[in-house]
């Protein structure tokens, strides 16, 4: 079974460079992450002890994952979601190969929006993750806070000036910039609402003596 690892909120951003992160493996579960949580506010998410990772990154399901991207992650070794979940179905169907799903939390998780029965999941979804992989760190956030409309990818490294790569969602729209360091992406969406050509995601390939690599994914747009 796939685990959501999600930390509780707050804290708004986590402090990745002050402290030791605590490696995750397989066994690791959200309920003693987010337990953890409490102790050391400071924590992030270390998965820098494997040699590679294929991770991943969908956004802004609306309540529906899409089949092909379902099994995309299938063949990932970890998941990413970058808010606008807006239902506990979509992290179950979400089944990478560790088990682990990073999953953060949109404009549109709210617990008044989700079913009544997953308040809790809702509620304890943070605002920004930090993973320190293999090469480097992986910051995500939704997005929505640096600009509603087209969030400034300026202010995004900005917010993150310590990561390899930042992920975001919000619009809808598949994003590789890699202007400049750190490499901001957006994965477009994997659901059913406003695909802008049909659902899509990206493969984040991580290697701490390779390189990274970025893959984008699209499929066609099945909706009726």
């Amino acid at each position: 079974m796939s685990r959501i690892n999600a930390l509780n909120k707050p804290p708004k951003s986590l402090k990745c460079l002050n402290t030791k992160p605590k490696p995750l493996t397989p066994n690791d579960s959200a309920i003693s992450l987010m337990q953890n949580t409490d102790e050391r506010p400071d924590i992030m998410s270390d998965l820098s002890h494997h040699k590679s990772l294929r991770i991943s990154i969908i956004s802004d399901t609306h309540t529906v994952l899409d089949e092909r991207i379902a099994d995309v992650i299938k063949e990932s070794d970890i998941a990413i979601h970058a808010g606008d979940i807006c239902c506990g179905s979509v992290l179950e169907k979400m089944h990478p190969k560790l088990g682990h799903i990073f999953a953060v939390t949109g404009n549109n998780d709210h617990h008044t929006i989700w079913p009544a029965e997953q308040k809790e999941i809702v509620e304890a979804l943070p605002d920004i993750v930090e993973i320190n992989l293999p090469g480097g760190i992986l910051a995500v956030e939704h997005g929505h806070e640096h600009g509603h409309h087209k969030p400034s990818h300026e202010s995004l490294r900005q917010a993150h000036p310590q990561a390899r790569v930042i992920v975001y969602g919000h619009t809808h729209s598949q994003v590789c910039d890699k202007d400049e360091l750190p490499w901001v992406i957006n994965p477009g969406a994997a659901g059913a609402t406003r695909t802008r050509g049909g659902p899509s995601c990206l493969i984040l390939t991580t290697s701490d003596n390779t390189g990274w690599t970025v893959e984008a994914l699209r499929f066609e747009d099945i909706t009726t």
